[in-house]
């Protein structure tokens, strides 16, 4: 046992300096400036919400198609494609405004 031991420890410490070298933290942000972080964090969202409406226009697409002619769910079907297209007017507007005015602070700052 005592020899498992030894064996043991003279492995682990001899690949002590491989396993350091091995362990690299990098940025995954790709900055440390808080105004590209937010920034960074403001377009994923944006991507996120544009996949979202995008995901809305297919189930109002597919509310419409398998509604049989129903005019309740015909309706239904129209009015998520209806929302959907408004969020996504909302998104690009939002898209617009946030890039313009993060493109204005960091001019300023600059």
């Amino acid at each position: 046992m005592k020899r498992f031991f030894l064996l043991c420890s003279i492995f682990v410490l001899g690949s002590f300096p491989l396993i350091s070298k091995a362990v690299v933290l990098t940025n995954p942000l790709g900055t440390t400036d808080i105004r590209g972080v937010v920034g960074n964090v403001i377009k994923t969202i944006l991507g996120l919400s544009g996949v979202a409406a995008l995901l809305m226009f297919v189930y109002g697409g597919v509310q419409w198609i398998i509604s049989g002619g129903e005019p309740k769910k015909v309706e239904k079907g129209k009015e998520t494609l209806k929302w959907a297209a408004l969020g996504l007017v909302f998104i690009f507007i939002s898209y617009t405004l946030l890039y313009t005015l993060l493109t204005a602070l960091s001019t300023a700052t600059s």
